[in-house]
């Protein structure tokens, strides 16, 4: 079965009329054109420009003032704290749904009959997510499991696990990549850092594919000789996600230096999705 309820998501509701206006002028991505049924990807980041969450944002047919977030269940109460400081005097409220919950779809699967099915705004491949009735994704049930080798096979970052929050950038996150930024919009908090990154070419630090020859633990740092090049994510079989320096796993290949995650070796390559230079790495 090629469904998943995903248990570690919550679904935050941002409602009223001056919801969309709020969220365009705060995260990372294009609010203003986002559609009804339709969904983006974005982030709310620090004035300093790391990330504290990411999410998926639908826009729901049935109800144009409110937009559902798809969130690490983990980053919800802080989420809503810092939009509630923003806020000012927008007409905007912010509503957990603890009866609701996320089950994504992908493959050949469809949703349901009479649920409305979400495009993956990251990439095709990723395939539709849902937001229902907890009890209702429940008794859908599915592999979890499953589903997040599917996102590993595809190279897709996931916050807390492949680049830590309040810690990465964008950039080192490949939101850029994934359509998670608009450099477009104009303002949104952290929005000048980002910009700087982008335009001057100087993301070093990348989320990347890797290929394992052996079973690290998530988490295990990739060395080249003594030096740090980056650190082992996801896994799923012999395929991984690693967070990696750029220049220094190029001066590893460039030396003849295996790269080594304790006493594996790990082999790095863009996911096919990225356009990001590792020539040489």
């Amino acid at each position: 079965m090629a469904h998943a309820f995903l248990p570690e998501r919550a679904v935050l509701a941002v409602s009223g009329p001056d919801a969309r206006a709020f969220l365009h002028n705060v995260v990372t991505c294009n609010i203003n054109s986002l559609k009804p049924g339709g969904a983006r990807y974005g982030a709310l980041l620090m004035p300093q420009g790391k990330i504290i969450s990411d999410f998926l944002i639908y826009a729901p047919v049935a109800t144009p003032e409110t937009l559902l977030l798809d969130l690490p269940a983990a980053r919800l109460e802080d989420l809503v704290k810092r939009f509630t400081m923003y806020r000012l005097r927008a007409n905007v409220g912010f509503e957990p749904q603890a009866d609701s919950a996320i089950v994504a779809f992908w493959g050949d699967e469809a949703a349901p009959e009479g649920v409305e099915a979400f495009p993956d705004p990251r990439l095709d491949e990723l395939g539709t997510r849902a937001v229902v009735l907890r009890a209702t994704a429940e008794g859908l049930g599915g592999d979890a499991f499953a589903y997040a080798a599917h996102r590993i096979a595809l190279g897709i970052p996931e916050g807390g696990a492949d680049f830590l929050y309040g810690d990465a950038f964008p950039h080192e996150a490949d939101m850029d990549q994934l359509g998670g930024v608009d450099f477009k919009k104009g303002c949104y908090i952290g929005q000048e850092v980002v910009s700087r990154t982008q335009h001057r070419g100087i993301a070093r630090t990348r989320t990347v594919a890797a290929l394992l020859a052996g079973a690290p633990e998530s988490g295990t740092e990739i060395k080249a000789g003594e030096k740090t090049v980056g650190r082992i994510g996801s896994i799923a079989g012999g395929q991984g996600i690693a967070l990696v320096r750029l220049d220094r796993a190029a001066e590893a290949k460039a030396s003849g230096l295996p790269l080594l995650a304790g006493d594996v070796e790990v082999t790095l390559k863009a996911p096919d999705w990225a356009s990001f230079d590792m020539e040489g790495v």
